[in-house]
């Protein structure tokens, strides 16, 4: 109950914490969406190069956050952004791309080898069998990689907090500054509730965008 009574009192401002919490994690996603994706096609066409970009980005993904955010600060502090939105960004970013440069990967590489062969039997180029036949396919699987970076820097985002960023972690921060655990509360609530949200929004995104014949697939799987 007391959770609840300071949510309605400090409406105004748990709204503008989450607002901001939002445009980080929005602003990081699609940076690592425009970053990843592109990386996850270019290397279906190399498998060494493939194996050392995900190890590489499985490095970051194993870091940990409040340690990730801590490099930052050394690194962004002579272009005078060592705190604040900017580290917890870039932050994000780096640890988004492993989800989605590997299901953007096995995506495209799990895609029926004789669709990509009747497409060569119809002349089409690399980039055009590509763009018309495995994107396509692939973009359930890529979509569910983006859900879960999503999901994933929601959470993250809260520890940005201890560098400046703001966003719904404030909450948290000060919660425990102050023992006070309505405060602490309503900071992972409100969390968790994004959370869920953006997970059912790419959740149905993802049902959309999936071939009917895939659908049907599925369907007859499962009975």
């Amino acid at each position: 109950m007391e959770v609840w009574n300071y949510m309605i009192n400090n409406a105004a401002r748990c709204f503008a914490l989450t607002l901001e919490h939002m445009w980080i994690v929005g602003v990081a996603c699609t940076l690592a969406i425009l970053i990843g994706v592109p990386i996850g096609v270019v290397i279906t066409r190399n498998k060494s190069l493939a194996s050392k970009v995900i190890g590489t980005a499985n490095i970051f993904m194993t870091t940990p956050s409040i340690a990730l955010f801590g490099i930052m600060i050394p690194i962004l502090s002579p272009f005078g952004y060592g705190l604040g939105k900017v580290p917890a960004i870039v932050a994000l970013v780096l640890y988004s791309q492993l989800p989605i440069i590997r299901n953007t990967y096995v995506a495209i590489m799990n895609v029926p080898p004789e669709l990509v062969d009747a497409g060569k039997g119809l002349g089409m180029s690399s980039w055009r069998r590509l763009r018309e036949i495995e994107i396509p396919l692939a973009i359930p699987v890529i979509i569910a990689g983006l859900r879960t970076a999503a999901v994933m820097s929601i959470g993250i985002a809260a520890i940005a907090a201890y560098i400046g960023a703001g966003g719904l972690g404030v909450l948290i921060q000060q919660g425990i500054g102050r023992s006070y655990a309505p405060m602490i509360l309503a900071g992972a609530i409100l969390v968790s509730v994004l959370a869920i949200f953006v997970d059912a929004f790419m959740a149905g995104l993802e049902y959309l965008v999936t071939p009917k014949g895939i659908k049907v697939g599925r369907r007859l799987r499962h009975g």
